[in-house]
């Protein structure tokens, strides 16, 4: 029996507003706003618990170690490491904004996944993303890989590759640009990797186009897939200029379902045509378009009504969608979903909840998450503690509220007693989550 987990990356202790996600209107409109780490951990958490309680298969990612030291020393700051951060604010503190971003807690990009049902060897493989396209998110694939094989870590029934090349024809933002297809979940699937842009043409937009269609097509062939049961879409150029820096930010699709925004694709008839034809056979494919005139992109956008999770729940036999508390603020979007939940259609329910912390820096409920297609003995086989039940839930609220500041300011990146306080912490979560002794950097010496 196969199911959907979704392992939802936790928020860090220097979760701040630095405005570094060129592309992302939620991140520069917000950029250097006092932001409230405590709050925002535990919204995340919250939200988890919620699924978890709901019968689903919850986990959670490590936050990573920020500031990052290693990256400051490679660049010739020298001294101890208290030293090091105060020589690097003061000779440049935008590059330290970028060392002490907390943007891992956004675990849809983390890596790619293929479950077992589509992979030739039977294995489930993750591909960790490069992020090379923005320089604070670049940093994160070497401890997502680290995250990975310490959770993963069985290789019969798991295959934990290595990032793409940090190459612009490789540019890989992960899950969040990646969908799946399928009669249920144990089933062989159709999978969809959206690109922004060829890698060997030219920049067509004025905001990045971070996927390549050349990252979607190795991950395919790294992972097995079959030929016929892959398919390399466009995301529209507009839905990009628009502020639409993933595909998850226009599109989700669950089980049968692709629910997506009227501008999701270029040349959208033939996208939907490309996916008939991958589907036939395999599956009775529902598509959800959202209509422009009933649901303009900006709003789409700002309401995050695509980046949301849309989930089956035990006991229900339609998709629940959960949705950020902005769908329900936002007119054109709580007036949509109030019409989609009342059709006798594929969508049977919207849950709302509250992750503003998080929505304020560019990410909805489904940028926190990874979803991970696994079976029985894939979850007994995990390594770590990194699925959260009541009592991990219990030990990690308690962690945060121990741990982590109420609130932030941009300046605060530069108190060096951040960074021991950031360490004490994710020194103690290893132990938590029984990650070892020589997970994080600082550990290593």
């Amino acid at each position: 029996m196969a199911f959907e987990a979704n392992f939802d990356g936790l928020v860090g202790p220097t979760h701040n507003y630095g405005g570094l996600s060129t592309g992302n209107l939620a991140s520069a409109a917000n950029a250097s706003a006092i932001s409230r780490p405590r709050e925002a951990a535990l919204q995340g958490l919250a939200k988890a618990r919620r699924l978890a309680e709901a019968g689903l298969i919850q986990g959670v990612l490590p936050p990573h170690d920020r500031p990052h030291l290693p990256t400051l020393r490679a660049l010739g700051f020298s001294g101890t490491d208290a030293e090091v951060l105060i020589q690097a604010w003061r000779t440049d503190p935008a590059l330290v904004r970028n060392v002490s971003s907390s943007a891992q807690m956004w675990a849809a990009n983390a890596a790619t996944i293929s479950p077992a049902a589509d992979c030739a060897d039977g294995r489930l493989h993750l591909s960790p993303a490069n992020l090379m396209t923005m320089p604070h998110r670049a940093l994160e694939a070497s401890q997502t890989e680290l995250s990975l094989r310490a959770i993963f870590a069985d290789p019969v029934h798991f295959a934990v590759h290595k990032p793409l090349p940090y190459q612009p024809l490789f540019a890989d933002e992960g899950a969040a640009n990646h969908m799946r297809l399928c009669a249920s979940h144990g089933a062989a699937g159709v999978e969809i990797f959206v690109w922004g842009r060829d890698g060997f043409g030219q920049q067509e937009t004025r905001f990045p186009a971070r996927q390549t269609l050349q990252t979607g097509q190795a991950i395919a062939r790294r992972h097995g897939l079959a030929e016929a049961r892959v398919l390399h879409l466009q995301q529209s150029r507009t839905a990009i200029e628009a502020g639409a820096f993933h595909n998850d930010v226009v599109a989700v699709a669950s089980l049968n379902v692709l629910f997506c925004h009227e501008l999701a694709f270029e040349n959208q008839a033939e996208a939907y045509e490309a996916i008939k034809q991958a589907c036939d056979g395999l599956l009775e494919l529902a598509i959800v378009e959202v209509p422009a005139a009933e649901v303009p992109l900006a709003d789409a956008i700002k309401s995050y009504l695509f980046n949301t999770q849309l989930l089956s729940m035990p006991g229900e036999d339609r998709l629940v969608l959960i949705a950020p508390e902005e769908c329900r603020e936002n007119e054109p979007t709580r007036h949509y979903l109030d019409k989609l939940v009342a059709r006798n259609g594929p969508i049977g329910r919207v849950q709302f909840v509250d992750v503003r912390q998080s929505m304020r820096n560019g990410g909805g409920p489904a940028c926190l998450r990874l979803r991970v297609v696994m079976n029985e003995d894939q979850l007994h086989a995990l390594g770590a503690r990194a699925i959260l039940d009541a009592d991990l839930y219990r030990d990690l609220t308690d962690w945060v509220s121990r741990h982590y500041r109420e609130t932030l300011g941009p300046d605060d990146l530069a108190d060096p007693a951040l960074m021991l306080e950031s360490r004490a912490a994710l020194d103690e979560l290893t132990r938590i989550m029984k990650l070892g002794t020589d997970f994080y950097p600082f550990q290593r010496g």
